[in-house]
């Protein structure tokens, strides 16, 4: 099946992606553009989102362009809904759907709709190096973002997952709170990026943070608290920094911990924004034996990669 290509669509809720694959999946592009957030702001209405999406398809389209030269676009993918669960829903993901309709109907190509989260998992498992034999049998995986902190059983199910939410956060995500103390200490959302560049410059005592998982679900709400109140104490902000991922990494760990109790010798996959951290990802990759793997940072935060693998096995499938 010579010089043919998948492409895919994502519109999470802070990021437009398009992306393209060739026959053997290999990535040819991964686009994203940011959806913009207003200063001292901690996230957008998805009415914000959407109009957002609608704004940055078109620019994106244009920038493929290139990368489809000389080849067949077969089949397009997109994400539909934010998870592969009954009346999971978000309105931003419409604009990606619209903009995946149209660009199938003047192609004459099939449309193919995934999750965001299978996309994440999905990317994951490609960028990190894993066997492809990883996806023909159960996986644990951990989406950790804005929007997830979720710990998944994985089942392969025909070209795609079945996925079954075993764990996660009861009240805020890893990346709400990454992002909400970044913004109480000055930085622009999303804080990630910043707030890691801050914990790799010299501080003083990071204390040891006092997690609260049981059963493979994690409280997340008191950190906040617990980092301004640090903050207030100390006036450091790499201190700060250092003190939230260190939380989050014993938080994970302890998750991961579980999960391998409960099912020996699993294999634990990592995805979403908040894994695009490489402190985190070293310091589980060092603690966790078995087979472990994380995303490449590109392939970490929200992108559309993910969708247009799950096409290509898709349609290959079919």
């Amino acid at each position: 099946m010579p010089d043919v290509c998948f492409v895919g669509v994502d519109t999470s809720n802070y990021t437009t992606s398009v992306a393209v694959v060739d026959e053997k999946g290999q990535v040819l592009a991964n686009l994203k553009a940011p959806l913009p957030v207003g200063a001292g702001e901690r996230g957008l209405r998805q009415s914000d989102a959407l109009f957002a999406h609608v704004k940055n398809l078109p620019g994106l389209m244009d920038a493929v362009r290139p990368h489809l030269f000389g080849r067949t676009v077969v089949a397009v993918g997109v994400s539909a809904r934010p998870r592969d669960a009954e009346n999971s829903y978000m309105p931003c993901f419409l604009a990606g759907v619209a903009a995946a309709r149209a660009l199938a109907a003047g192609l004459s190509a099939p449309v193919f709709e995934f999750s965001h989260q299978s996309g994440h998992i999905m990317a994951a498992v490609s960028s990190s190096g894993a066997p492809a034999s990883l996806t023909e049998s159960p996986f644990g995986a951990f989406h950790v973002s804005g929007g997830t902190t979720d710990l998944l059983y994985v089942t392969p199910a025909g070209a795609g997952f079945h996925i079954e939410q075993i764990g996660g956060s009861a009240d805020l995500h890893a990346g709400q709170a990454v992002d909400r103390i970044g913004v109480a200490l000055g930085l622009s959302f999303p804080c990630g990026p910043a707030l890691e560049k801050l914990a790799l410059e010299d501080h003083g005592p990071v204390p040891r943070p006092k997690i609260a998982v049981k059963d493979g679900v994690c409280h997340l709400s008191g950190l906040e608290n617990l980092a301004l109140d640090l903050y207030r104490g100390t006036g450091s902000a790499p201190t700060v920094a250092a003190f939230v991922f260190d939380f989050l990494t014993e938080t994970l760990f302890a998750m991961a911990a579980w999960v391998r109790q409960k099912h020996p010798g699993l294999p634990l996959v990592f995805a979403g924004g908040v894994m695009s951290n490489r402190g985190i990802a070293a310091a589980l990759q060092k603690r966790l034996c078995g087979d472990v793997y994380f995303a490449e940072p590109a392939f970490s935060a929200d992108n559309a990669a993910g969708t247009a693998l799950l096409c290509r096995r898709r349609f290959l499938k079919n």
